[in-house]
């Protein structure tokens, strides 16, 4: 397989944005996971069950755009391959995500756009700083998402089987991530920045939930 040109990855990586911003799109490599039983939800907690999934897909949206644009910036092939090999994965939890969204009477968030465009710019300069930043980028975020998706298992329904199976397989797939990016050299980063990338994803958490 040839070497691409930087021209080649940008129309890649532009195939790669409208696919996962656009429904339907995305091709699975695993089976969405199976709930042991199925249960009627009210009104109530379909809208909040959906509200929390469509939170999940926004993270999902982020991850896509952030690998791209670390791979489009990656100084090391090695860790090119590391980051698209990543992006793959995620394609997964995008889907499900949307698939359930969509079983729930919803839709993915509006803001999808806003938030591929923001994390693609911040994952871009990651790369440019270093890869180890860049790795570690990824560590520090899958963490946080981490985190994320264990507060929304205490809050799903309890008899939402289906949600909560995409969950918690995503829960694994994360910490995942996490681990191999971080023994892959990715630094690891101060409190302070944790705390402000924490306060970051508390707007884009909240603004999903209800756009």
């Amino acid at each position: 397989m040839r070497n691409l040109t930087f021209i080649d990855q940008l129309i890649c990586g532009a195939d790669r944005a409208l696919r996962t911003l656009t429904p339907g799109t995305q091709t699975l490599t695993r089976a969405m996971p199976q709930a042991d039983q199925t249960a009627e939800l009210s009104a109530e907690e379909k809208r909040h069950a959906a509200g929390l999934m469509r939170v999940n897909h926004a993270g999902e949206v982020c991850a896509q755009a952030l690998y791209q644009g670390q791979a489009l910036t990656a100084k090391l092939p090695k860790v090119r391959a590391e980051m698209e090999q990543a992006a793959d994965e995620e394609i997964d939890h995008l889907a499900w995500c949307e698939q359930r969204i969509e079983a729930l009477g919803s839709h993915t968030s509006l803001l999808n756009p806003a938030w591929y465009g923001l994390s693609f710019g911040i994952g871009a300069t990651a790369g440019l700083i270093s890869d180890k930043v860049s790795l570690g980028f990824v560590a520090a975020t899958e963490q946080q998402v981490c985190e994320h998706l264990k507060q929304h298992l205490s809050e799903l329904p309890e008899q939402d089987a289906e949600s909560r199976a995409i969950v918690e397989q995503m829960l694994i797939d994360e910490a995942k991530h996490a681990h191999s990016a971080l023994n892959a050299g990715g630094a690891e980063f101060p409190a302070p920045v944790k705390t402000v990338m924490t306060l970051v994803s508390k707007v884009m958490t909240r603004a999903s939930y209800r756009i």
